[in-house]
């Protein structure tokens, strides 16, 4: 069997919980600022979460619920001209420090460099969201610590197609039984199985109802060692916490 070399890190949901308190709250600025009288609600945005990516999500909304709106352009245009606006608005909420990083996640992130494992992202959010998140929580010498950040368009099918993951590896020139991937979704942990990988997950207040089979281990969240998580599916092995230990463990179980 293959030693464990990399970590490979969803962003939205697993790293920072973002989707509730950071994506919805822009998107909800930047149609104020486009003058449309939409407002999406907590859990009208949970809704709109079965699909991956921003501009993605604005279309389903003008599908699912104003079949009759005129655009004025193109729909395809619309949604990322509108999404762009949003991004500007996510962008000054991480610059003003509002969305932290989920417990244990820089603990983890800290430790695996020690340990010299290779560290990844594989996210459908914007290479920009990826960058202002790392360097408003860890700082600007963040960025450099991950080999590759597979973000974005940078793939044309997104997440729970395994695309972005198959990228990232082939950018690392490793194989899926050298790696660990973390989730926090549905459409997430399909793209990560679909790309061979073994994957733990970390539910947030959206996804904690997902079906999270073929999961290595399924928690409330990373952990600290005076803040253990809980266990909601599969076996931690005597941990309390995730740690290089427990990561070798879950890697090197058959």
């Amino acid at each position: 069997m293959s030693k464990l070399e990399a970590l490979i890190f969803d962003v939205d949901g697993t790293l920072a919980d973002t989707e509730k308190d950071g994506h919805r709250v822009a998107f909800n600025q930047a149609f104020t600022e486009a003058g449309l009288d939409w407002n999406w609600s907590v859990e009208l945005y949970g809704e709109l979460l079965q699909v991956t990516g921003g501009k993605e999500r604005i279309r389903l909304y003008i599908e699912k619920f104003l079949q009759d709106f005129d655009a004025g352009e193109e729909i395809t245009s619309f949604a990322a001209n509108l999404h762009q606006r949003k991004t500007h608005f996510y962008l000054e909420l991480l610059q003003s420090g509002a969305i932290p990083l989920r417990s244990g996640v820089e603990r983890l992130i800290r430790e695996a460099r020690v340990a010299g494992l290779r560290l990844a992202i594989a996210t459908t959010t914007t290479p920009a969201n990826v960058s202002y998140l790392l360097t408003s929580t860890l700082g600007e010498e963040s960025i450099e610590w991950f080999e590759v950040i597979a973000a974005g368009d940078i793939v044309p099918a997104k997440k729970p197609a395994p695309d972005i993951y198959t990228w990232a590896m082939q950018q690392m020139n490793i194989s899926p039984d050298a790696c660990l991937a973390f989730e926090d979704s549905l459409n997430g942990i399909k793209s990560s199985l679909a790309a061979n990988l073994k994957t733990l997950i970390t539910v947030n207040g959206y996804t904690s109802d997902d079906d999270f089979s073929g999961a290595e281990l399924v928690l409330d969240q990373f952990g600290e060692p005076q803040s253990p998580f809980t266990v909601l599916q599969g076996d931690a092995m005597g941990h309390n916490y995730v740690n290089i230990e427990m990561l070798q463990k879950l890697h090197d179980r058959s």
